[in-house]
């Protein structure tokens, strides 16, 4: 068995303790917060107040899950890979790119795997569609959309102190449109240039509660990124579309799983539509977390690299530190020549 330990019993920690519960050859082993209210109702594994007392005292731990604001995730995902634990960090791994760079030289100093929390991969439609992607289904492509049109009203910042701050939280591009972000890049591949506009205009916080952005991939395609958390009254959605000369697909619904759109040359009606009813009729497939989990599983035994490693982790964060930089000098920002 793989051996995992949760540092952050908030509310994402919910969906690791599941994961690695319904996990082939996972175990939870351990539990850390520095707020012992939180580890008051946890009795079938040790928990600890401090993460690097449990590193020294608990060597079963084989993964540390860094469930903490992400503020934080640096330091401590260095401070796992000195004890020479292997790290899930979840979304985004770090607030700036140098913080994120630190911890890929870190994990490859300890020798050690790091993953990222990008489940979103793992939906079915995204799927379905990275593969149509892969097969050259769109021939030159075209350009590209990503929207998240969510809601977090003021409750939802009001209820830490940290969240909407730029020290540990970030804003609606970091914290809630980072997953389709990874999904662009991941699809549509790095970006080359960028344009963009950000603004706070309903929420009470530090960071942008909705941006803009006209991006230029590598490829010469385009792409058009929109993310706020002002939509009243509740979440809209959150899609991804994709056109090329010969497809177009959109994946959309409140949180990018279903087919919307799938146009394809030389696909029939029937088989189309029979795609669309299998993919949307069982559009969640198996957790997101859950393949994160038994992939660093298979990892650790087969001695490779993570599915969603550090440098895909990376990658958005770059993005959206090029976005907010030509969102506040008015300017395109290059990211490649």
């Amino acid at each position: 068995m793989i051996r995992f330990a949760i540092v952050g019993m908030g509310h994402i920690a919910k969906k690791h303790i599941d994961a690695i519960e319904k996990a082939d050859g996972a175990e939870l082993a351990a539990v850390c917060d520095t707020n012992p209210e939180r580890l008051r109702d946890v009795s079938d594994v040790p928990v600890y107040t401090d993460m690097e007392t449990m590193l020294k005292e608990n060597e079963q731990i084989d993964v540390v899950n860094i469930c903490v604001p992400s503020g934080l995730h640096a330091r401590l995902a260095k401070l796992a890979a000195r004890y020479r634990r292997h790290i899930i960090v979840e979304k985004p791994m770090a607030l700036r790119v140098s913080d994120a760079e630190e911890m890929i030289r870190a994990a490859k100093e300890y020798d050690v795997k790091l993953a990222v929390v990008h489940p979103n991969r793992f939906r079915p439609a995204i799927r379905k569609l990275k593969e149509a992607m892969e097969r050259g289904m769109f021939g030159k492509l075209s350009h590209a959309n990503a929207t998240v049109r969510w809601n977090r009203n003021q409750a939802y910042y009001d209820q830490a102190a940290w969240r909407g701050t730029k020290e540990f939280d970030g804003g609606v591009l970091m914290n809630q449109a980072i997953h389709n972000l990874d999904l662009l890049l991941w699809l549509m591949g790095p970006v080359k240039a960028v344009q963009a506009m950000a603004a706070t205009r309903l929420r009470k916080i530090e960071t942008e509660d909705v941006a803009a952005a006209v991006v230029e991939f590598e490829s010469g395609a385009l792409g058009v990124i929109e993310a706020a958390t002002t939509i009243y009254p509740q979440n809209l959605e959150e899609s991804i579309a994709i056109f090329g000369e010969t497809a177009s697909v959109k994946i959309g619904g409140r949180t990018a799983n279903f087919i919307e759109t799938w146009e394809a040359e030389g696909v029939s009606e029937e088989e189309r539509a029979k795609l669309i009813d299998e993919i949307n009729a069982d559009p969640f497939g198996k957790p997101g977390h859950q393949w994160i989990i038994e992939d660093m599983v298979q990892a650790i035994r087969e001695n490779r690299e993570p599915i969603v490693t550090g440098l895909d982790g990376l990658a958005p964060v770059r993005l959206i530190e090029a976005i907010l930089r030509s969102a506040e000098t008015g300017t395109r920002v290059q990211l490649s020549e």
